[in-house]
């Protein structure tokens, strides 16, 4: 990402009228709101600047400092505008303080993004100009056709062989669709179907109607067929040792919804509870672990894992001391073995199929996944997570609560 200098974002202090920088005095009543929409225009780019767009906290409507006190925390309210889930799928943005004719401005910068459109609490932002607003079913048009141009993510390649009957439309119409647009977007009602699908990156265009990637694996009727490795393999072992007997395997196979359900219900049976007569006088009752944990990291697998040029599933295997979750591919972009699972390191190989397990509920926000099972796993007397990182995979070691409580 190109950071612009001191002298091009002062330039930008002086076009007011410009439609690639918004400015805000501070964060204080429904500023967050309008920067988040701010956002998600930049993001969407419709007249198609190939530019970031700046969002300059810290100044008045005429261009001058106010001289607001950028802290460490105010950065970190607007940095987390990217990973809190209400701008999907999530955009690509750095946000740093900058001293401009004098005065502290807190500098958000925001990439076109390259699989618009964008949308913010369901409803897709753009900005022409002076005019912000939100789009009509012609500027998402627009938006769909920009997409097919792009440099596209893996997961919304479309699949050559895939036809528009491989996908379920009833699910997409009844419950996608209510879970990803607001209801004032859909009451409107001026979008065809193709449109829909299009918008949604489910198809790759109105004029071209084949599924995606994406498409196939949350509304695939038979995803598998088309992404063979889209499945998860689960086993459980008798014993500590992958060779001990296996007292339950199942290949939980169907679209991205449908596995991490069926794979919860897996999780659950064998997560037994053990009651505990002795340390009170009043019975209690224990999981071997805490079972939101394993579904952080179990859909994390599923999120971040590449679908591209191989076979392999995700592997969930259940011993007794421990649970093994392994993910084809490496880490990705600004992500690396070293950073990997460290706060604020987040990055995207499947950026629309992470917009769509957010839309579902699948995903509550962005980024904090390894460390909410961490925490979880802490509070619960377990150690600490292994994590084995590579190139050709991530597999995260998950140990059942050690004699000593250790860490």
């Amino acid at each position: 990402m190109a950071t612009l200098r001191n002298e091009e974002l002062t330039q930008l202090l002086d076009d007011i009228e410009s439609d690639r920088v918004e400015f805000k005095e501070s964060l204080s009543g429904g500023s967050p709101t309008r920067i988040r929409e701010a956002i998600c225009a930049f993001a969407n780019d419709l007249p198609d600047h190939r530019k970031p767009g700046i969002v300059l906290v810290g100044v008045r409507n005429d261009g001058e400092g106010v001289g607001l006190r950028i802290t460490d925390e105010l950065l970190k309210q607007l940095g987390d505008m990217k990973t809190d889930g209400n701008i999907l799928p999530p955009p690509s943005l750095t946000v740093e303080k900058r001293f401009l004719r004098g005065k502290e401005v807190a500098v958000v910068t925001v990439e076109p993004s390259d699989s618009p459109p964008v949308r913010f609490r369901g409803r897709v932002h753009i900005r022409i100009g002076p005019r912000r607003g939100i789009a009509t079913a012609q500027d998402e048009r627009i938006l769909n056709e920009k997409r097919r141009h792009g440099d596209l993510p893996f997961d919304i390649h479309p699949i050559q062989s895939a036809v528009l009957a491989d996908i379920d439309l009833l699910y997409f119409r009844h419950q996608y669709l209510r879970q990803a647009f607001a209801r004032d977007i859909l009451d409107a009602n001026d979008r065809s179907l193709e449109e829909q699908l299009a918008a949604t990156k489910m198809i790759a265009s109105v004029d071209d109607p084949t599924p995606t990637v994406l498409g196939m694996l949350v509304l695939g009727k038979s995803p598998q067929d088309l992404l063979p490795g889209s499945y998860v393999q689960f086993i459980r072992f008798a014993g500590t040792e992958a060779y001990s007997d296996i007292i339950d395997a199942e290949e939980i196979r169907g679209s991205v919804p449908d596995v991490i359900r069926r794979l919860d219900e897996k999780l659950k049976s064998n997560n037994r509870t053990a009651i505990d007569f002795i340390s009170a006088n009043t019975e209690r009752r224990k999981s071997l672990y805490p079972i939101a944990a394993i579904q952080q990291i179990a859909r994390n697998a599923i999120m971040h894992r590449t679908y591209e040029a191989t076979n392999a599933p995700v592997h969930v295997h259940w011993l007794e001391d421990r649970i093994e979750i392994t993910s084809p591919g490496g880490p990705f972009g600004r992500v690396s073995a070293d950073n990997f699972g460290l706060p604020g390191q987040v990055d995207y190989r499947n950026p629309n199929l992470a917009d769509a397990m957010k839309t579902l509920g699948f995903v509550q926000r962005f980024g904090l996944g390894i460390l909410t099972a961490q925490r979880l796993l802490k509070n619960d007397g377990h150690p600490k997570i292994d994590f084995e990182v590579s190139q050709n995979g991530v597999a995260a070691t998950i140990w059942a609560t050690s004699p000593q409580g250790s860490d």
